[in-house]
């Protein structure tokens, strides 16, 4: 049995060949039909398709950039092109995506009847070469990259959600893991598709290992390996692993990669601690870049570093418009000042110069930016001495300042994405999915979760929650409002769950942050 997928905008097409197929070849074929590139592509996904029959010239995903996709994730797929164009140019480049045979149209009914026959012996001479081997390897290829995405979103931002199921899924088994996060210096938000692709062709032959989505100029790799290499809790063998990894892709993609790398664990149940400990270590290399693991890193080194060095760092998030990024520098920066001064009054003079330069940041890239609690730092400063009062004063003046950066770099943006924002920003109360946006914009899905990597460097999920806590923050700020009113006006049911996600964003509760921004 071959299952053939007819891909074409014009349903006479699809009809006609159809026809053909079910009078030449009924009870070889099972026929799937699709109208446009979008529909193949989830067809194919869903579905062990042999041979495509593929149309050009369709709206939205024209036919050569759906058989790219199609031809990355099942290489060996049969696909025959069908154009109205004529020309060597399109040929060509079906040709080097993998198309089996180029057909012009009209098509004559002997040729498609041959060109199918044909395809039918190129499938079974490819299913009569696969070993034990390539089918593991074909398995492994099949693994949809967004099934990826999720696992790695669920593991390190799922909170309390079990990701077992997902363990079972990749067949990760008498396996212990770790997960590495890589910083691509100067990434630009066009090439982030071609990085993620390198990323992904220089590791998968190499190490067993999921890889996330880019957020930012930032991507998540769970990595995992047999139990044996991890002898009596022994990690140097993983590390060296992990080692030459990382310096095959300094050479092949970009130098000054930074990395970081957790613990190595060994139950699904720690997958969230384990990401946070990555991003840690990732937070403590050095900007020229290089990686740091867990498993050797001293607490004590990130202690002889001295406060102006963290305040650096802290800036340097800043400027990136990373949030999130900049909340574990806070308190290493308040605990570097507590040791280096006795006299609390040191401690505020270089709270008040932090500070400063957190607005000058601010002001640099949105001239308007103007906040009441840079105006007021100094009383605030002068009159409170409560460490734990000053620090989330502090913290929550530098998220402000990241996230006026962060606003200022996403506000010339594609059209379509403006209005998908819009939408967004009117439904955040309620639960919006992909689809939903997709269709108030007039646009596929898949399109749309395209554009927002492309334009925002972070996918549809990611973008939306963290759209629900910036309005968080903002409504905050309104103390006629109760907590469990805000987190149903950002689309949450369950108020400690809202609590835990805000906190995780900006490193407090939304108690300390309404507090703090009071001061």
């Amino acid at each position: 049995m071959y299952n053939i997928l007819l891909t074409d905008d014009e349903q006479i097409m699809v009809d006609s060949l159809t026809f053909i197929l079910n009078k030449n070849f009924s009870e070889q074929v099972g026929i799937f039909s699709a109208t446009s590139g979008t529909e193949a592509l989830e067809i194919v996904a869903k579905n062990q398709i042999d041979i495509i029959f593929m149309d050009i010239n369709m709206p939205g995903l024209n036919g050569l950039e759906t058989v790219r996709y199609i031809m990355h994730s099942k290489p060996d797929t049969v696909v025959i092109i069908l154009s109205a164009f004529d020309e060597f140019q399109y040929a060509q480049e079906a040709v080097s995506l993998g198309a089996f045979k180029y057909l012009t149209k009209p098509v004559n009914r002997n040729t498609v009847i041959d060109t199918v026959r044909e395809a039918m012996s190129a499938v079974d001479k490819k299913r009569g070469q696969l070993s034990t081997e390539v089918e593991l390897h074909k398995k492994l290829d099949l693994v949809s990259p967004m099934v990826e995405s999720d696992f790695i979103y669920s593991a390190a931002f799922g909170g309390d959600n079990d990701v077992s199921d997902y363990f079972s899924y990749f067949e990760i088994e008498d396996c212990v893991w770790c997960f590495c996060i890589l910083e691509i210096p100067n990434a630009e938000s066009k090439k982030l598709l071609e990085i993620y692709t390198k990323i992904r062709n220089i590791l998968t032959p190499k190490a067993h290992c999921i890889i996330g989505s880019f957020m930012m100029n930032r991507i998540a790799i769970f990595f995992y390996f047999p139990s044996k290499m991890y002898k009596n809790g022994d990690s140097s063998v993983i590390s060296e692993n992990i080692k030459a990894l990382y310096n095959l892709l300094s050479i092949q993609i970009k130098s000054g990669i930074r990395a970081g790398v957790s613990k190595i664990e060994l139950s699904p149940a720690a997958t969230g601690s384990a990401y946070n400990k990555a991003l840690e270590m990732l937070n403590a290399v050095s900007e020229q870049g290089g990686i740091i693991f867990a498993d050797e890193w001293v607490e004590h080194q990130e202690e002889k570093k001295g406060s102006g060095e963290i305040a650096e760092k802290i800036f340097a998030r800043i400027r990136a418009g990373d949030a999130g990024g900049l909340q574990a520098f806070i308190g290493k920066y308040f605990e570097a000042l507590q040791k280096k001064h006795d006299n609390i009054d040191k401690i505020k003079n270089s709270l008040f110069e932090l500070i400063v330069n957190a607005r000058n940041i601010a002001t640099e890239v949105d001239p308007s930016y103007h906040n009441e609690g840079f105006d007021n730092a100094f009383s605030v400063l002068s009159k409170e001495n409560d460490m734990a009062r000053l620090e989330l004063f502090v913290r929550n003046l530098c998220t402000e300042s990241a996230a006026t950066v962060l606003e200022a770099s996403l506000r010339a943006c594609n059209p379509i994405i403006e209005k998908a924002s819009a939408f967004i920003s009117e439904h955040l109360s309620e639960n919006i999915s992909l689809e939903d946006t997709a269709q108030a914009v007039n646009v596929s899905a898949f399109y749309l979760s395209k554009l927002f990597k492309e334009e925002k460097n972070v996918n549809y999920v990611t973008y939306v929650s963290d759209a629900r806590m910036e309005k968080a923050r903002m409504l905050l700020k309104d103390n006629s409002l109760s907590i469990k009113e805000i987190s149903a006006a950002v689309g949450f049911n369950d108020q400690n769950y809202f609590s835990r996600t805000f906190r995780n964003k900006f490193g407090m509760t939304p108690t300390e942050f309404r507090d703090a921004a009071q001061k």
